[in-house]
């Protein structure tokens, strides 16, 4: 049976040639780079190319690239370590509504250490208000941190923007941003963006699970939240995860080869899938005007299907060799509705019927057609036990 994925926000097929590194480190370059013998040198080398290889993608200081366990670490580390480190200035956070858990998580960890959280909130397209933070910006506020891109509906907050307002009102406020879903997909320069620290993960860009990175500018205040033997300059300890680390670094040298080419050929197909989806009976399409797609994500489409659970359609079209995801996949295990559909002002029909689309730039013409007319086939099947 053919096989389309398009659950790419879930997780993404390795690079080939990020796999072929990898094994190679694994089975001949295996050393500790902590080590002081030859194998360790060697094991070393692999760190070094990785980090420089994030510092230029992202054009930093080398110095300023964290090696993590993934998106969800680093952001625990750049909420909670800042935090920590800069109580005494203030102890106000703001953060949105549409964050994913791993943000939303670890600020309730953080309101029952006493600090206070402020929400901002979306509009219908999953955007916030400018006007909104810099209401809510205090001279206490030590903390801001918002998405760069939405992984439910693919909405593009405006970070530059908010960057500069942050700085312009409370320079001392220290700005985050999780960039998982949009890292790879856009060009995202922390310096010109006034972005302090920056959230990466390597298996949303064709490199392997179970590493990230943290970008933390020289010149923020951070505490680490793990400890043991050193390694990174005490800020996150812990032997070096040599594969991965490699392995997220090829992964976004390669990613970021011709990325301006590959955003628009997503954005080609995502206008196609959105013009036809729409003319399927029963399909409401959230978070973007099919005719603005560029002020959304390139990869990631939301629809909702009238009267029919998302959770059915999932399996429906499993059968039919299509991979698409409920929601997100960090909470597509959850009964919980989606806190970004509900904020975006979505009906409970609407986010009961929701499907996530995503792909990469692996993802065809042809599979998309495949996928719509296996959609349709679904939904004009279970549509005839519903009522309308």
């Amino acid at each position: 049976m053919k096989e389309i994925y398009l659950d790419n926000s879930a997780t993404t097929k390795v690079y080939p040639e990020v796999a072929k590194l990898m094994t190679q480190i694994m089975l001949e370059d295996y050393g500790n780079p902590s080590s002081m013998h030859t194998k360790g040198v060697d094991a070393e080398k692999y760190v070094i190319a990785a980090t420089k290889q994030m510092a230029k993608a992202l054009k930093v200081q080398e110095k300023e690239i964290l090696f993590t366990s993934g998106g969800t670490e680093s952001d625990n580390l750049a909420l909670i370590g800042t935090a920590r480190a800069n109580c005494r200035a203030g102890k106000h956070i703001i953060t949105t509504k549409i964050e994913h858990p791993a943000i939303l998580k670890t600020v309730e960890y953080l309101a029952g250490e006493g600090y206070e959280i402020d929400y901002l909130s979306v509009d219908n397209m999953g955007r916030i208000s400018l006007t909104e933070l810099e209401e809510k910006l205090r001279p206490d506020t030590i903390l801001v941190s918002i998405m760069h891109t939405n992984n439910e509906v693919g909405a593009l907050e405006p970070i530059a923007e908010a960057g500069a307002l942050i700085k312009k009102k409370n320079p001392g406020c220290l700005f985050h941003v999780d960039a998982v879903q949009g890292f790879g997909k856009n060009e995202i320069l922390p310096k010109k963006m006034n972005i302090d620290m920056l959230s990466v993960s390597g298996h949303k860009i064709h490199g392997p699970k179970g590493i990230g990175i943290l970008y933390v500018g020289e010149k923020v205040k951070i505490k680490p939240i793990s400890y043991g033997g050193g390694q990174q300059k005490g800020m996150r300890n812990g032997t070096l995860n040599v594969p991965g680390i490699a392995g997220i670094g090829l992964a976004t040298e390669l990613i970021t080869k011709d990325l301006q080419g590959n955003r628009e050929r997503l954005y080609e197909l995502k206008r196609f899938f959105l013009q036809e989806v729409s003319k399927i009976d029963r399909v409401s399409i959230n978070g973007c005007d099919p005719d603005k797609v560029e002020e959304t994500a390139p990869h990631i489409i939301n629809i909702s299907v009238k009267g029919l659970r998302s959770e059915v359609m999932l399996h429906a079209l499993e059968e039919k060799g299509v991979y698409v995801s409920a929601g997100s996949a960090c909470a597509s295990h959850s009964k919980k509705e989606s806190s970004t559909l509900k904020s975006m002002g979505a009906t409970a029909e609407e986010m009961d019927g929701a499907l996530r689309i995503s792909m990469s730039e692996f993802t065809t013409h042809e599979e998309l057609e495949f996928a719509l007319q296996a959609l349709k086939e679904v939904i004009d099947m279970y549509s005839r036990f519903v009522r309308k």
